[in-house]
């Protein structure tokens, strides 16, 4: 008995031994024999929209129907690059769609699951844009643009967000401890599972005088990042791309 999680892949076309490294391990024995498999998003570079025609996105729909046909549940939640994922490719993959801020049971233990983004209050620039691009009309004006267009928009996001994240100091980029404990207050949970901040690790605590774990899931930019949870344990492990 397992449940898999992953996020943060960040796959794109300039990185094809990642795609590579992703359709391989999708087939492995390890995930085809789960008891279910969560991605908690950023599984792409960016998502320009459900009717994008390029290779890589039909490459992903093959890869999770053929788990989800094999039996496997597989969760989807949206991160801060792939949040235009809709329900027409989600039916297409075989895509599970989850809100983020979902609880679910993970082998018996109620799990907080999240892509980790909200949790970066102290990034007070990062959390106006993410206020502004999460609402429905400025995605559907997205969305309405050619599909040209809307490389080029995505192309030009990517820089912008990697010169905020260049010019941010890291620590401003990490979650806020007390959003952390905020949230898990909220959910009325002791573990939290969340991606985002590429700082792949368990930390335990003490939140309102009980037992916690927060567990950040690792990108996969340059290898794999696996989170295996069984009953009563939680391993977090390195994919190799050779």
């Amino acid at each position: 008995m397992h449940t898999l999680l992953i996020s943060d892949l960040h796959l794109d076309v300039a990185r094809p031994g990642i795609t590579d490294l992703f359709e391989r391990w999708m087939a492995s024995d390890e995930v085809r024999s789960a008891d279910a498999l969560y991605v908690l998003g950023d599984l792409v570079e960016a998502w320009i929209g459900d009717d994008d025609d390029a290779e890589l996105p039909a490459r992903i729909a093959v890869a999770t129907r053929a788990v989800a046909d094999a039996g496997v549940p597989v969760h989807f939640m949206a991160g801060n690059r792939d949040f235009l994922l809709g329900e027409s490719f989600a039916r297409r993959a075989g895509l599970i769609l989850l809100e983020d801020g979902t609880v679910h049971a993970i082998q018996g233990q109620p799990t907080l699951l999240m892509h980790g983004d909200v949790l970066c209050t102290d990034d007070v620039a990062y959390q106006a844009v993410r206020r502004q691009v999460r609402q429905p009309a400025w995605a559907a004006q997205v969305l309405a643009m050619p599909l040209d267009a809307r490389r080029a928009f995505a192309a030009k996001a990517r820089e912008d967000s990697r010169a905020h994240t260049g010019s941010t100091m890291e620590t401003i980029m990490d979650v806020n401890a007390g959003a952390v404990a905020q949230a898990m207050r909220n959910a009325g949970v002791t573990r939290l599972i969340h991606g985002h901040t590429h700082r792949p690790a368990v930390h335990r605590f003490d939140l309102d005088g009980q037992p916690a774990e927060r567990i950040v899931l690792g990108d996969w930019y340059e290898q794999g990042s696996v989170l295996r949870v069984t009953p009563g344990h939680v391993e977090l492990r390195g994919l190799p791309t050779d």
